[in-house]
């Protein structure tokens, strides 16, 4: 039945037939059925409109994936003559065209020496992919014992179970561990900051300093090191400095271990350049990106490797060096065309270059209107990525406590505001559009500060 013929369905039945048969990603979900739900019809540019016609300012980019803007023209046209010709089409044994040109583009962006693009469907699936690939590699170069990976703590990198071992976040993953393999934890500057109190150059020589003995002391084990760049997302959106990553290059390389760059949160603008790991001038023998690759339109994933790292899959059939890893929608070609219209958009409407006034007035603005409110604990940014995190007590840093639910309560307060935003625990997250205006950014920072007011007081 088309969307004409459909029957429309009324508030209520939505509400009842969503608390009926829906189960909802990282959503506690007995508290969910106590709520109405707001139901997204329609999008217009940096808004969400429900079906009540409420508009809602997508501060979270919908799950930190939309880059233009809803609704966009020329993503829309794009995804629409690529249906004309074919929706999908099987990467196994063929090829399409927006995979090969997509695949010319990205590699033309990426870091230097990244040469070959392998897709797949969400950022967990190109980091399982990255995962297999580091194994696979050093498998066959004669290393088979190099089985084990490092991340930094509380990392986070997907919700597969690969993946989850890898980043392992207590709060997402406990119920998990029995059946994780064991990752090695590197202590990043931001914990030795918060927990111990020091000053940015020594909890960074410290961080330096652990991460530097411990690749080195693991190094006949350890296939590789993976790391969000300059940001950990999930983790509680907790910034480190661009000379922490290029100290991490320098160590794995040293020790003969792959490092593996996590971009799916932070790739494709949200930390100021393109990628995060351009930053710290450094790169990675393998590249993780997703989320923002279509401009947040469809699921789309790829992970870029070296030449030096294809070649070891190199061999005839018989010889077995194929890597069998694979997906059914791997390299859509909607997805790809929608991927390479956001490209096209970025150079056309200079994104990247408008983007540092927006980065330097949204911290303006958090400095003004967020950071001094005093259950505000701390304000992280990188580029528009940021984190505000919420305590009971600000200078003691203590938290709230967890049955309080101070972030989600903040969230539904900035909701009934007309804004979007998410929490991770009591760190409230903004990652609005590229796109957004600089109106858009005061409406965006002044509604979350007074939702902050509102819930914890004055």
């Amino acid at each position: 039945m088309s969307d004409v013929n459909r029957p429309a369905l009324s508030h209520e039945r939505i509400r009842q037939l969503d608390h009926a048969c829906l189960w909802h990603p990282f959503t506690p979900m007995q508290a969910w059925f106590e709520e109405d739900p707001v139901v997204i019809v329609h999008g217009d540019g940096n808004e969400l409109i429900g079906d009540d016609g409420r508009r809602y300012l997508d501060g979270v980019s919908s799950l930190w994936c939309n880059v233009h803007g809803h609704n966009h023209p020329e993503l829309n046209a794009a995804i629409t003559a690529q249906l004309g010709r074919v929706a999908h089409t099987t990467l196994l044994g063929l090829t399409h065209v927006p995979a090969v040109q997509l695949a010319e583009r990205l590699v033309g962006l990426a870091p230097p020496g990244l040469t070959r693009v392998f897709y797949s469907d969400s950022g967990a699936t190109a980091e399982e992919a990255a995962l297999k690939m580091a194994l696979q590699y050093w498998h066959l170069s004669g290393q088979p014992g190099k089985t084990r990976f490092a991340s930094l703590v509380q990392a986070y990198h997907g919700d597969t179970l690969g993946a989850v071992g890898v980043g392992y976040s207590e709060t997402f993953h406990r119920f998990f561990k029995p059946v994780l393999a064991d990752a090695l934890r590197l202590t990043p500057p931001h914990v030795r900051r918060w927990r111990d109190r020091l000053s940015h150059d020594e909890a960074l020589d410290l961080a330096v300093g652990e991460a530097r003995d411990s690749i080195a002391r693991e190094a006949d084990v350890l296939a590789a090191v993976v790391v969000e760049p300059l940001m950990q997302g999930a983790a509680g959106m907790w910034p480190h400095p661009p000379d922490y990553l290029r100290a991490l290059r320098e160590a794995t390389t040293e020790a003969g271990v792959l490092l593996v760059c996590d971009e799916v949160a932070t790739g494709f603008g949200r930390t100021g350049t393109m990628f995060a790991c351009e930053q710290a001038g450094i790169a990675p023998d393998l590249l993780c990106v997703a989320k923002g690759i279509t401009g947040g339109y469809l699921p789309l994933a790829a992970t870029l490797a070296t030449e030096r790292v294809h070649d070891a899959f190199l061999g005839p059939p018989a010889a077995g060096r194929t890597f069998y890893h694979g997906h059914t929608y791997t390299g859509n070609p909607l997805g790809c065309a929608a991927a390479l219209a956001s490209l096209d958009i970025f150079e056309r409407e200079r994104t990247l270059d408008r983007l540092g006034p927006k980065i330097h007035r949204l911290e303006q603005l958090l400095a003004r209107h967020v950071a001094p409110l005093p259950h505000v604990a701390d304000v992280r940014q990188r580029g528009v990525m940021v984190g505000i995190e919420l305590a009971a007590d600000a200078t003691a840093r203590r938290p709230y406590p967890a049955a309080d639910r101070m972030g989600a309560r903040v969230v539904l307060e900035t909701r009934r505001r007309g804004v979007i935003v998410r929490p991770l625990g009591d760190v409230v997250v903004l990652m609005p559009p590229l796109s957004i205006t600089a109106d858009e950014l005061e409406r965006l920072v002044t509604v979350v500060r007074d939702a902050i007011v509102e819930v914890a007081g004055t």
